[in-house]
């Protein structure tokens, strides 16, 4: 039998301990997984592009635990009133090949996305940092705006999006939240959300080269959070911005980033750093307030296994036990597998017998 957590047990468990601490003890985990950077095998996802989206596979493991997710990303689907991202994820056993979870991440890879941003910013950001805007106010927002709320002291944000309704959608979720102390202002534009902010979240949608900012709109001491650009040909920010000369470049895991990150726009030869120099101390994530620095996120399979330990645990820990699924036969002899399904049929066949001679 193997650990199931779907969507309706996710909700349960995140009913119990609530979302900012659901996050913020992700974060936990996955920094304590950074810190062990070398115990991993690492490689950039497996990706299959159309041209209306990608299918990937992410996997990776530490010689005792397995992960992977699938997971897909089509930016059109919400016209065909159908999520963008869609996501499961398995934990196995190395020693015997067992899988141990199986759970859903459409919601996990959004917490644990606004999970490692916090993060990141943590070591990257101002200290002082308060003010953050946000471009793109569609499915990352609300869990972006959470987690830099709680872990990183954001006290004001500043949102905008091209389409209202999503931004309409962000507030009114928001105000429900009743996060304390949060003001939040809706801005006409990606300049105006931009003007005074010290961290600047974008987490748009759309599958091109686009340029949600520009040099201009970036100021000294800002902390940039990219997380839209997430595939090859899908960019956020112009190019210029990362050639300049003040500005400190992380990334999860280089290899990929240099595909899928903003940096795909580099020259191989700039320089970047890998967030787990970050976390073990080996390079600052930020040398002097006036700084300019940059998180390019794209999403690293060590997330989503720290994400899946953590929730096998989480929902080992609960009263109830958790759902477990017949994933995996159970037989009396494992050397024959045919036995496993002629003992079902022979059960499956005695009613239809019996009724035959009566």
């Amino acid at each position: 039998m193997v650990d199931y957590i779907g969507t309706a047990r996710l909700r349960e468990l995140l009913s119990r301990i609530g979302l900012g601490r659901f996050i913020e003890q992700l974060a936990g985990e996955i920094e304590a997984d950074y810190r062990r950077w070398d115990d991993f095998e690492k490689s950039p996802r497996h990706a299959s592009h159309s041209s209306v989206g990608v299918i990937e596979l992410m996997p990776t493991s530490d010689g005792r635990l397995y992960s992977f997710k699938y997971v897909n990303g089509h930016p059109s689907n919400t016209a065909k009133n159908l999520l963008t991202v869609t996501a499961f994820g398995v934990l196995a056993d190395v020693a015997t090949g067992y899988p141990l979870l199986l759970s859903e991440m459409t919601f996990v890879t959004a917490l644990r996305t606004a999970a490692i941003s916090a993060l990141a910013a943590r070591r990257m950001a101002r200290h002082d940092s308060r003010v953050m805007a946000l471009i793109g106010n569609g499915a990352q927002s609300e869990f972006q705006a959470i987690a830099f709320h709680r872990m990183v002291g954001v006290r004001s944000l500043r949102l905008y999006d091209t389409d209202p309704y999503a931004t309409t959608k962000l507030m009114r979720n928001l105000a429900q939240l009743q996060l304390a102390d949060l003001e939040i202002t809706r801005c006409a534009s990606t300049a105006e959300a931009v003007r005074g902010a010290d961290i600047v979240t974008t987490a748009t949608a759309d599958k091109r080269n686009a340029t949600i900012l520009a040099p201009a709109m970036i100021a000294p001491g800002m902390h940039l959070n990219a997380v839209g650009g997430d595939c090859p040909g899908k960019t956020e920010l112009h190019p210029d911005i990362l050639r300049a000369q003040n500005l400190r470049i992380v990334v999860e895991y280089e290899p990929q980033a240099r595909i899928e990150g903003e940096i795909q726009q580099l020259e191989a030869s700039q320089e970047v750093t890998e967030l787990a120099d970050v976390v073990r101390g080996r390079k600052p994530g930020r040398a002097i307030d006036r700084e300019v620095t940059l998180f390019d996120s794209v999403g690293f399979a060590l997330n989503d296994f720290s994400a899946l330990r953590y929730l096998q645990r989480l929902n080992a820990e609960q009263p109830d036990g958790g759902q477990r699924i017949d994933l995996i036969p159970e037989l009396d002899d494992p050397k024959d597998l045919f036995d496993g399904l002629a003992h079902d049929r022979a059960r499956e066949r005695v009613p239809a017998r019996r009724r035959r001679m009566a």
